[in-house]
């Protein structure tokens, strides 16, 4: 197949194109928290040149990379034109609660080399292990000094948080944003993301440059929140972290930006607390984890498992609500748990409310079946950089036709009444890369679609079976989980 010149072979590109800089904004991007030593680095593989391409990477606590701490790899293999991955060496440890920076550079068949690309993330191995012992606090309403679509900066409801508030430009020097909470709330932390289109630049478009947050209780009198201000920022994506203050009004008074106009795609504001326990059904039921920003599923979950004939009722709770001590404290214990799939690339989110479904996969017993992002979520719980963006998007599900074909390569219950190869929809744009040392890959297409638990009763799919589809072949894997749940149940 040739597109602008270049002659495509699986794996390898022949260009007479000079060689670009890898885009280091797959996992980790650009202040993503990692939290292992050994993180998985993903990167976008550089185009131009001539294959087979090479990589030189280098790691160092100076952005200069020049101090005695700087790791190199060269000869890294290209493993595809898409996207190339290489797992930080066990000798190497990188030193918990530190700033690295990282950079890549293609090397091809000539011995020409490329320019950086270059990143940074941090590492903070604790920053995954417990609930976050915080609770969402809803804006009664926001208001702005100018522009329009206020209500963006908090609409969860945004597939991937792309929409925005804009300020007017050029606009007055200073400009804010309003939030009142409609009554008093302990603030404590705030999560913030700007302008995620530019987050390969080295500062982007839209970025808040100088911004401070201030407390009323009358609209009238603001005072400064120790520890919200940020100077100089660089940043796409900031979380501020402060000792409470109770405030019915909140106030973002951004005093310098990047570029045209200030912008806002989310913010998220929390209190200090625990969600309450949920009712649960009177008769075995399912608990579904609903993964979207909004805390609901990205298919009808609860539908679909309540018209199985297995006399199952569901229970839905926000991924940001549950946890160990959650189901701990729960009247009655589900069947199961079902993990639900996401519609945003992880980078886009706080990833920190994700900390009590990690908790889950790694310490509950109850039967856990992670679909899609649920998936992803039960090898992210080991390692935020086990996934990452694929390089293009699968959405057979949407397209009704050509769906990805999987392989079952190790026989299991639950692929009772497949066939092998199977078909399911999908729609997703990231993939599990790298597995916890007790998972096990049982069916895979060109990357992992099952995954199986050798410690407890834990599947994972990266299809949708629960999607109504005319050629969806999956339909049986979620219902031999359940059934397996279920006898374990009743034993």
């Amino acid at each position: 197949m040739a597109i602008l010149g270049l002659v495509i072979a699986p794996g390898l590109i022949h260009s007479t194109c000079p060689l670009s800089a890898p885009r280091l904004t797959n996992n980790p991007s650009l202040d993503v928290i990692v939290t292992t030593g050994q993180p998985l680095l993903s990167f976008f593989s550089a185009p131009g040149g001539t294959a087979p391409r090479k990589y030189i990477i280098q790691i160092d606590k100076v952005p200069t990379f020049s101090s005695k701490a700087l790791i190199e790899y060269r000869d890294v293999p290209e493993e595809s034109n898409l996207v190339t991955s290489f797992s930080v060496k066990k000798k190497d440890a990188l030193d918990d609660k530190t700033r690295y920076y990282w950079r890549v550079r293609a090397v091809d068949s000539s011995g020409e080399p490329g320019p950086w690309g270059a990143s940074r993330f941090f590492v903070d191995t604790e920053s995954d292990d417990s609930f976050m012992n915080l609770v969402r606090i809803p804006v009664k309403s926001v208001e702005t000094s100018s522009g329009s679509n206020a209500k963006n900066i908090v609409d969860l409801d945004d597939p991937g948080q792309v929409s925005f508030w804009q300020s007017t430009p050029p606009g007055e020097p200073t400009q804010w944003v309003i939030f009142d909470l409609g009554k008093r709330w302990k603030v404590s932390r705030i999560w913030m993301l700007s302008n995620p289109s530019w987050a390969d630049a080295e500062v982007g478009d839209g970025w808040l440059k100088d911004f401070v947050w201030q407390a009323s209780d009358n609209l009238t009198a603001w005072r400064d929140i120790n520890g919200a201000r940020v100077i100089d920022n660089d940043t796409f994506r900031n979380i501020l972290r402060f000792d409470p203050v109770e405030t019915r009004y909140l106030r973002l008074l951004i005093r310098a930006w990047h570029g045209y106009a200030a912008q806002i795609n989310a913010v998220t504001l929390y209190s200090p607390g625990r969600p309450p326990v949920p009712e649960v059904p009177d008769r075995d039921y399912v608990l579904i984890v609903g993964n979207q920003q909004n805390g609901y599923t990205f298919t009808e979950l609860a539908k679909f498992v309540e018209g199985l004939g297995l006399d199952l009722a569901t229970l839905t709770v926000p991924h940001y609500e549950v946890s160990q001590g959650m189901l701990k404290n729960l009247k009655r214990k589900p069947v199961a748990i079902v993990l639900s799939g996401n519609n945003a690339g992880y980078a886009n989110l706080p990833m920190f409310e994700y900390n009590g479904e990690f908790e889950i996969v790694r310490h509950s017993d109850i039967p856990i079946l992670g679909i899609c992002c649920g998936h992803q979520m039960t090898a992210l719980a080991y390692g935020y950089t086990n996934v990452r963006a694929m390089g293009w998007s699968d959405i057979s599900s949407v397209r009704l036709k050509d769906p990805t074909e999987t392989r079952i390569v190790k026989e299991d219950p639950i692929f009772m009444g497949m066939p092998n190869p199977f078909t399911a929809p999908e729609v997703h744009g990231w993939a599990v890369v790298r597995l916890p040392r007790h998972y096990e890959i049982i069916a895979e297409s060109t990357y992992v679609q099952c995954l199986k638990s050798s410690a407890k009763l834990l599947y994972g799919e990266q299809f949708h079976a629960e999607i109504a589809a005319p050629y969806n072949q999956a339909k049986p894997y979620l219902v031999n989980f359940l059934k397996m749940a279920l006898e374990r149940e009743r034993e």
